[in-house]
């Protein structure tokens, strides 16, 4: 694999992957762990549901530390699910074309082993959780395997992924919980699956020509000129029920700073979103990873204060 960046990829191998094995640089650049900001995004909601149920420092930093290597495992084993479905369309579109399915530096033998070893740890880590967890864990799996389909039946695949980096929501509160969601986290819920179709949308808009000469789906296209005012709706709700959430929790209390961060943030985001273009999607598409951080930190203070 070359050391350089090449034009449109979203490959940089010029980085610390040059410093790393030529043997290797493939299934890391396949898992996308030189790309930190999807295991954030799957990370955050189950941070939000362990520290919403907080009982322990000791229990809520241990669950928060095997989410952090579950998040990064199982990011990496969707990245190689959807490159497995997609290798083919990853070669007609530039930002794609690297990818070492598409570009042929890796089998395809090689990359299902590679997501066997990975799914093998994340089994071994949702054994340290609670039963119950087990169970909803092991439901998000279709979602998860279904996603890369979704853009060749829908218009809106991002929904579909709403629902499955929402997840940890559900799996976060059954870990510290032993005990199935409450209807105020099924609130917090249906919030993040609308934050993620928003940031999501922002994100697609970096292949938006090449998905509308493949007659691949996407959020980006169906809304068109709308675009700006779609994501202003679905993060609108996003602030919407996740304050429903949290008041259902905890009434009125030191959240509210984190959700005004939160607010503030996504309007920043909106704002830009009126002069786009693909670096300009990305930037505003990374900077969700600081939306959630900046709700994580309300949760925090709620439960230091």
């Amino acid at each position: 694999m070359s050391t350089s960046n090449q034009p449109n990829s979203d490959i940089a191998t010029n980085g610390w992957l040059s410093r790393i094995p030529d043997w290797l640089k493939p299934y890391v650049v396949l898992a996308r762990l030189d790309r930190p900001i999807g295991w954030w995004l799957l990370l955050l909601p189950g941070w939000w549901a362990i520290l919403i149920h907080h009982k322990s420092y000791f229990e809520t930093v241990r669950l928060m530390g095997l989410f952090l290597i579950g998040a990064i495992i199982m990011r990496a084993a969707g990245c190689v699910i959807n490159d497995l479905w997609d290798r083919d369309i990853d070669k007609r579109v530039a930002r794609t074309a690297l990818r070492p399915l598409a570009a042929g530096t890796l089998s395809v033998p090689s990359a299902f082993f590679f997501l066997g070893l990975m799914l093998l740890v994340a089994l071994l880590i949702l054994l340290q959780l609670p039963f119950k967890a087990w169970i909803m864990g092991t439901l998000s799996i279709p979602l998860v395997i279904c996603y890369p389909l979704a853009k060749r039946f829908t218009s809106w695949p991002q929904i579909v992924l709403g629902f499955v980096f929402s997840w940890g929501v559900l799996l976060g509160t059954v870990s510290a919980t032993n005990d199935w969601p409450s209807e105020a986290m099924f609130w917090v819920y249906v919030g993040t699956v609308c934050w993620v179709i928003g940031y999501d949308t922002i994100y697609a808009i970096q292949d938006k020509d090449e998905d509308e000469k493949l007659d691949v789906g996407s959020a980006a296209i169906s809304l068109g000129s709308y675009l700006p005012l779609g994501v202003i709706m679905v993060y609108g709700t996003a602030i919407l029920f996740w304050s429903f959430g949290f008041w259902l929790k905890f009434n009125i209390n030191l959240w509210l700073i984190g959700i005004g961060g939160a607010a503030l943030q996504m309007i920043w985001q909106i704002r830009k979103l009126l002069k786009i273009d693909r670096s300009t999607a990305l930037i505003l598409f990374k900077s969700n990873r600081d939306c959630g951080l900046i709700l994580t930190a309300g949760l925090i203070l709620q439960i230091v204060f």
